[in-house]
């Protein structure tokens, strides 16, 4: 068994019930927005749940009512201004990917609120992903004068189609919790106060069945998503060239005056 203790500072570990962990991003005060310290962790976290025979499925949640909302943009400045920087926060992103789909437990993902930036990740990676009604899933990169790098290209096509990624990501329109299970961007919506149970119920049923099938089973369907792999690699460049760049200084201004960015 893998003992977490204090290695995470931004995601409480509990276990609810018998081999079901718990992962809650946890900033309560920002609505669990992502800074350094949590990109991280969020990245190191699935090698921990990987290698914990104690584990057979996870619940990712977030703390409160939203899911998170996004990446802290005194993290993003500080990539605009230092390469290494950006080369740490890059093998990250890269690790967050690849680490949630490597991860053979079976992870279930409750969305509450806001689900944006590398959470969003994590959410729509995850293998059952339960979103509440009025949850709000925003890809908000190209607002920020960034390409959509972190997960985009790797799942949105997959899940909803071409056409409606395009829709989705190049404008950055949100999409409800409903409208998400109509599109196929989530497995199931549920009232936003049955989230958390429904994500649980799950789970439970996922670490009572056979691991050896469960897991295997995620393997193979994974495979659709290592296909594109070189996609996801090459979106992830894209948008870290974009940190370099006017674009996103312009964007992150704007964000922080509660006004649209004006590009130029």
């Amino acid at each position: 068994m893998v003992t977490y203790g204090s290695a995470y500072e931004k995601l409480k570990i509990d276990t609810p019930t018998d081999g079901v962990l718990r992962i809650t991003i946890s900033e309560p005060r920002r609505r669990n927005a992502v800074d350094m310290t949590g990109h991280r962790e969020l990245a190191e976290i699935w090698r921990d749940v990987d290698r914990d025979d104690s584990v057979r499925a996870v619940v990712v949640r977030g703390e409160g009512e939203a899911f998170s909302a996004g990446g802290d943009l005194s993290m993003i400045e500080e990539m605009t201004r230092d390469h290494a920087t950006r080369l740490r926060v890059f093998a990250e992103a890269r690790d967050i990917v690849y680490n949630v789909l490597n991860c053979a437990k079976p992870i279930v993902s409750a969305v509450q609120g806001p689900a944006v930036g590398a959470g969003l990740a994590v959410a729509l990676l995850a293998d059952i992903s339960v979103a509440g009604r009025t949850a709000r899933i925003i890809d908000g990169h190209t607002r920020l004068g960034v390409a959509a790098g972190d997960h985009a290209a790797i799942i949105w096509p997959l899940l909803c189609g071409l056409a409606k990624a395009k829709y989705h990501l190049l404008l950055c329109e949100p999409v409800t919790g409903a409208e998400a299970e109509r599109m196929g961007l989530v497995s199931l919506c549920v009232d936003d106060d049955q989230v958390h149970d429904k994500a649980m119920e799950i789970a439970v049923r996922l670490a009572a069945g056979s691991q050896e099938a469960i897991r295997l089973t995620k393997y193979s369907l994974n495979n659709w998503l290592r296909m594109a792999g070189p996609t996801f690699d090459a979106s992830l460049a894209m948008e870290f060239l974009g940190f370099s760049g006017p674009d996103v200084v312009e964007g992150v201004r704007a964000v922080r005056e509660k006004r649209p960015p004006e590009f130029h």
